[in-house]
């Protein structure tokens, strides 16, 4: 059977490997197709592989004891999942699930650890990523104690527009699509807190929302308000 060639990639991990070293990774794993809402992995599984996304947006979320879905990260074309599960061989401290469609190439975390063994330049660009992805967690952490719900919702939305946005003509809609309770997950407040703020966005004229939707009309209003 023929190998399946890779889509295009944007950029992460994916996007720092030399063409050589893709090929190696390539002949380590194997492409799978994910549907809409389909599960990568879920929290606490011991999957024993890693993911890298080709096509496709996935997001990374926590869930408490009662249910409620914590919104962590959206990881885009490039991006690994599983990582540290596969360099600890703990369990998976996140689920993961698939906003849109997506493609992606499987390696086994022994076959991951062996292309890490083999590439000590990838090995280290990874470390860097893991501890940037730690401070960045730190940073969210003090976000926490350091703004209200306005303004992290705020943070989530230009931290959005600058990912995934697409301007015209001065307002910029955000291309990926999340629920009331996904961003208000992310924002670290409750649903009825992160609607409400995003009725004084609103009310300021900076944003407009529609179904599952954000557009930006006033960036500089919303990063005033962020910062």
């Amino acid at each position: 059977m023929a190998r399946r060639e890779l889509g295009e990639t944007s950029g992460g991990f994916f996007g720092f490997l030399t063409q050589e070293e893709r090929g190696d990774l390539e002949r380590r794993g194997r492409m799978r197709n994910y549907r809409r809402n389909m599960s990568v992995f879920n929290e606490g599984d011991t999957t024993g592989r890693v993911v890298v996304i080709t096509k496709g947006r996935v997001k990374a979320s926590f869930f408490t004891e009662d249910g409620k879905e914590v919104l962590l990260a959206i990881r885009e074309p490039g991006d690994l999942l599983g990582e540290f599960s596969a360099l600890d061989g703990e369990p998976h401290s996140a689920s993961a699930i698939a906003l849109e469609p997506v493609d992606a190439l499987v390696v086994s975390a022994e076959d991951f650890r062996g292309f890490l063994r083999d590439n000590p330049r990838v090995a280290l660009h990874l470390l860097e990523s893991l501890s940037r992805r730690l401070r960045d967690a730190d940073s969210k952490r003090v976000e926490f104690l350091a703004y209200d719900s306005v303004g992290r919702v705020a943070r989530r939305l230009v931290e959005l527009a600058d990912r995934f946005g697409e301007t015209t003509e001065g307002e910029t809609e955000i291309t990926v699509r999340l629920t009331q309770e996904e961003l208000a997950g992310w924002a670290g407040c409750s649903r009825e807190a992160a609607s409400k703020a995003l009725q004084a966005l609103r009310g300021r004229g900076w944003i407009e929302t529609h179904r599952r939707g954000v557009t930006i009309l006033d960036l500089d209003g919303l990063v005033r308000r962020s910062s």
